[in-house]
């Protein structure tokens, strides 16, 4: 297993609160539901325990260009894959909500490019937790094109999670 790698710009939100507890600041991890992703959920739910707030799980998904823009806008056809979005999300979620009752989860499937969405979402965050798929070989990139937006512009300090 790699270890995890934190990212914290020098500025004064990277400050620890003054009772080590951050109350007012939440955590915030970006999920693909379509992919393994254990060892982040475990990280982001640790996190999230162990500094006493919420944890943001945040799903992204991009309308079908035939579906959802122009003369076939579809709606119900948008509706059913948002509620499957959903459902995915929750089912991912599932476990880790079992085995940490105390940590407060606000989980949200949103329209939109996950880079865009994470980093809406994580301004105001204590932290975000971003995934990289472990890749054997030793040429090419090591981490995907949302992880790179997310360290590139993201204001909060940024946790990349190794996981298959």
């Amino acid at each position: 297993m790699e270890e995890p790698v934190v990212l914290v710009r020098a500025t004064e939100n990277a400050l620890p609160h003054a009772e080590g507890r951050h109350l007012d600041r939440n955590v915030v991890v970006g999920v693909d539901i379509g992919r393994p992703c254990d060892a982040l959920l475990a990280f982001a739910f640790d996190e999230a325990s162990r500094r006493g707030c919420t944890l943001h799980a945040l799903h992204s998904w991009m309308l079908p260009p035939l579906a959802g823009y122009g003369s076939t806008y579809n709606p119900e056809g948008n509706a059913q894959i948002a509620q499957s979005m959903r459902t995915g999300l929750d089912d991912v979620l599932k476990p880790w909500r079992d085995r940490y009752p105390a940590v407060s989860l606000d989980a949200r499937v949103v329209v939109g490019h996950a880079s865009e969405q994470i980093l809406e979402t994580g301004s105001e965050a204590d932290l975000v937790v971003v995934g990289r798929r472990i890749r054997r070989s030793s040429i090419g990139p090591h981490i995907g094109p949302i992880t790179h937006a997310i360290l590139h512009h993201s204001t909060a300090p940024v946790a990349v999670i190794a996981h298959e």
